[in-house]
């Protein structure tokens, strides 16, 4: 079964061009997520009497162009599968005002903008253990099953970076499982460097592997490439919490 939510962009959430930020492009698809979650009997709501959460390991999204100040856009979402401890949301992206010639539809119409895959885990919040609970009831007659044909980047080691920017774990950084919250590592990471896009098809993969907890000192380090910018970010052990690329190709 698929979900649909519409939203309009919200002044404070585009950039100077009017476009919609990537970290706050993220925050929508969370928060998507988030809400078919708990209307199904397994979200945030129901886990975390029980002393769970969900956390996200790993977003990958693709968009044609970026939507902008005021417009509406609309998430469609589903569940692909529920499996090895992961469960796999997809999403398409879908507007009615699109700027590029090429992506127009008829007057009316939802136009394809973007689509996403997003893989998340359920955490025992005072393990801070990944748990596998999908064959409980609450998950039953939930999964859609239709495949997003978007083959995983994997993430390499930046052996000489570009550049690097210190990032402290603050207060507005802590969300409510206790750690960073995912968008404000692409927050943060964007804010060190982030090349023009602008009028550019972009493809954009995170991975989530440690916790950031308040306080934490740690380092983004950068890599500029041919076709965007790769990011990691460390902590003073020298392990990494996250890891980005940011590709950009001709539409």
């Amino acid at each position: 079964m698929k979900y649909n939510y519409e939203y309009e962009i919200k002044y404070q959430e585009v950039d100077g061009r009017k476009r919609l930020r990537l970290f706050n492009l993220e925050n929508y698809l969370l928060e998507v997520a988030g809400t078919v979650a708990d209307e199904l009997g397994f979200g945030i709501r129901a886990l975390h009497p029980m002393g769970l959460t969900w956390i996200l390991t790993r977003l990958s999204v693709e968009m044609y162009e970026l939507p902008t100040h005021c417009e509406r856009v609309r998430f469609e979402t589903w569940i692909e599968s529920n499996a090895h401890m992961l469960s796999t949301r997809n999403f398409r992206i879908y507007t009615k005002e699109s700027k590029v010639e090429s992506q127009k539809s008829k007057e009316g119409e939802w136009t394809l903008i973007g689509q996403c895959k997003t893989v998340w885990a359920i955490l025992d919040i005072q393990k801070r253990e990944i748990v596998n609970i999908f064959d409980d009831p609450m998950f039953e007659n939930c999964v859609d099953g239709e495949v997003i044909d978007m083959p995983r980047v994997r993430m390499t080691t930046i052996p000489e970076p570009t550049g690097s920017m210190p990032h402290k774990i603050v207060y507005s950084d802590i969300d409510y499982n206790g750690h960073c919250n995912s968008c404000r590592y692409l927050q943060a990471m964007t804010d060190a460097y982030l090349p023009d896009y602008y009028g550019k098809k972009i493809r954009l993969d995170i991975n989530y592997s440690k916790e950031a907890m308040l306080g934490e000192e740690m380092q983004i380090y950068y890599l500029v490439t041919d076709d965007g910018v790769q990011y990691q970010m460390k902590n003073k052990a020298g392990e990494t919490s996250c890891s980005a690329k940011l590709s950009i190709g001709d539409l």
